[in-house]
């Protein structure tokens, strides 16, 4: 059975919200357990988010980037896991910030998802530290 189309695109972050809610409340609110006060913050309005989608809207992944370069907020929901769309999301952000005046990108990532930025290209840098009560590393990209 081929795969269902999906697509990347920036999101409107007034028009997108319901849907990088439905991501990112499913993935960091109800799966991981992170407060639903420590996951929306007052940098969200002004970050510049991707979302992924079904060709009928269904959201199905989002990346956020912050004038620092700092990429974070990535969120892909579970079925869709293992196929390309986190890699996809990660990849597209990379390809705003190098056409962009950004600085260096940098993340936080948790400690399960080292591997995965590893493979794209991402290094630690610094110990293990908590954030929304899951450990995480500060990860450099280092193309």
């Amino acid at each position: 059975m081929p795969e269902p189309d999906w697509h990347i695109r920036r999101a409107d972050w007034e028009r997108d919200l319901p849907r990088l809610r439905a991501i990112r409340e499913a993935v960091f609110v109800r799966e991981q357990r992170v407060p639903l006060d420590e996951e929306w913050d007052a940098a969200d309005p002004g970050a510049l988010h991707l979302l992924a989608e079904l060709a009928d809207g269904t959201p199905i992944g989002t990346v956020r980037l912050l004038p620092d370069g700092q990429i974070g907020r990535m969120a892909v929901v579970a079925p869709w896991r293992g196929r390309g769309v986190g890699g996809a999301l990660l990849s597209a952000i990379l390809e705003v910030i190098r056409d962009g005046d950004h600085p260096t990108p940098f993340l936080n990532a948790q400690l399960q998802a080292i591997p995965f930025y590893r493979r794209h290209g991402f290094r630690e840098r610094g110990g293990v530290f908590r954030e929304a009560g899951i450990e995480h590393r500060k990860s450099v990209a280092t193309s």
